[in-house]
């Protein structure tokens, strides 16, 4: 049977009137990273504090920020951070979509309502890293006008990548 439910992308508010399951898409994305890294930690109790901090309180983690949750129906499979402006730029970080939902158009969703929200706020470009490991992640961004630049990270095998807005 084929899930035939569009998805759908919703703005986080500070604080949610219902769990809409960013703890557990962080605690994914953090807990993925780490192994993929090679530092694999059997919960999140084993990441490190800053990591933690943004899972246990996303709303006090990323209070200056616009936060994106996407579902499928009512289920939330994916999400993303577009930091506040910062000289005109914003960020993008933590976008992660559930592997059980992965080439239903989540990440593409998620990106297009940042940067969506990055052109209606005036910010004029937006960057983000990623692991040169990540290479669907890697071409998602390259479709979408991101290119490769020199790194503002001193973490090996991170790709940093910028696009006008």
């Amino acid at each position: 049977m084929t899930d035939r439910h569009e998805v759908t992308v919703s703005r986080r508010g500070r604080t949610p009137a219902q769990d809409d399951g960013l703890s557990g898409l962080l605690a994914a994305y953090h807990l993925r990273t780490e192994a993929e890294k090679g530092e694999a930690v059997d919960d999140v109790d084993g990441l490190p504090d800053r990591y933690r901090a943004e899972i246990s309180d996303p709303g006090t983690a990323f209070a200056d920020d616009v936060v994106l949750v996407s579902l499928i129906g009512e289920v939330p499979v994916g999400c993303l951070v577009l930091t506040a402006a910062t000289d005109g730029r914003s960020e993008i970080k933590r976008l992660w979509t559930d592997p059980g939902f992965r080439g239903r158009g989540v990440a593409s969703a998620l990106m297009g309502a940042a940067l969506a929200h990055a052109s209606e706020a005036g910010v004029s470009g937006v960057r983000l890293s990623v692991w040169k490991w990540r290479t669907e992640a890697i071409a998602l961004y390259e479709r979408l006008g991101f290119t490769a630049t020199a790194s503002w990270d001193e973490r090996r095998e991170l790709v940093c990548m910028r696009r006008p807005v």
